[in-house]
């Protein structure tokens, strides 16, 4: 090892911010987006030069150059629309994924411990508060809301219906299986002990229906989440805390 060489000054790696998944989806995305705009670029840079050659007298292949310009220009123009369409809908869940990790970042001030963009495969868990009332999963959902009408989310505790319609993806089912991935996947095999976690989803900006609550899964909005946790009873000591809290960090910074 090269004692003269200079060492970093940062022992650990930083933890994970709110949205941080998507926002490297969204840079991938925009970096595809790019790359199909400067290949439309080029061949429209061919074809002014095979029509500029005919001008000039020079032996020109213009309808050639033409047909494949329309092509890879068109195959462009669908495929950056498409890839537009998803970047919208990554950027509008990051941006819900960062509210709700800056609403809950305020129960740091009552000792809770706050995670974000926990990694796991391919798929993530949004946030983790960890409490002397509890472990709580949390799963963000942002959805575009209608220009009329009431923006409701209704859950009647198995199902979640998003104005009278299922998502495609069944967010009490995603919710359920992240709760229970940390829970066996990443606490359990850190720490030794199977604690309990509780699988939360929660709509910014909407309003839920939780008049049929569900003791196995919340539903509900993030404004709502700070009350609900205090009303819960005391589930862990501050030692189990704080357990939890150091390898759940541990578990994090390993990722980065």
């Amino acid at each position: 090892m090269n004692e003269s060489r200079p060492r970093g000054p940062l022992r650990d790696k930083p933890l994970r911010y709110p949205g941080q998944s998507l926002d490297e989806e969204i840079r991938r995305l925009q970096w595809d987006i790019a790359g199909y705009f400067i290949l439309a670029v080029v061949f429209i840079g061919l074809l002014v030069l095979e029509w500029w050659r005919w001008f000039r007298d020079v032996p020109p292949q213009p309808m050639a150059a033409l047909f494949l310009a329309v092509i890879v220009v068109l195959i462009s123009y669908l495929r950056i629309r498409q890839l537009e369409r998803r970047c919208r809908g990554f950027v509008l869940g990051r941006d819900g994924e960062r509210i709700v990790g800056q609403a809950i970042e305020e129960l740091r001030e009552k000792g809770f411990g706050i995670f974000h963009d926990i990694v796991g495969g391919d798929f993530n868990v949004d946030h983790v508060i960890i409490s002397r009332h509890g472990i709580f999963s949390i799963e963000t959902k942002t959805f575009t809301k209608p220009r009329k009408g009431e923006a409701k989310v209704n859950f009647d505790g198995e199902r979640v219906t998003v104005l009278g319609k299922e998502p495609e993806r069944n967010p009490v089912e995603q919710a359920i299986a992240s709760a229970n991935w940390l829970r066996r996947d990443v606490l359990e095999k850190s720490t030794g002990k199977l604690f309990p976690v509780k699988p939360v989803i929660v709509f910014p900006g909407w309003w839920v229906d939780e008049t049929h609550s569900s003791k196995r899964i919340w539903v509900l909005n993030p404004d709502r989440l700070s009350s609900r946790i205090s009303q819960e009873p005391q589930l862990l000591t501050e030692e189990e805390v704080h357990l939890i809290a150091f390898h759940l960090s541990r578990y994090v910074r390993g990722l980065n």
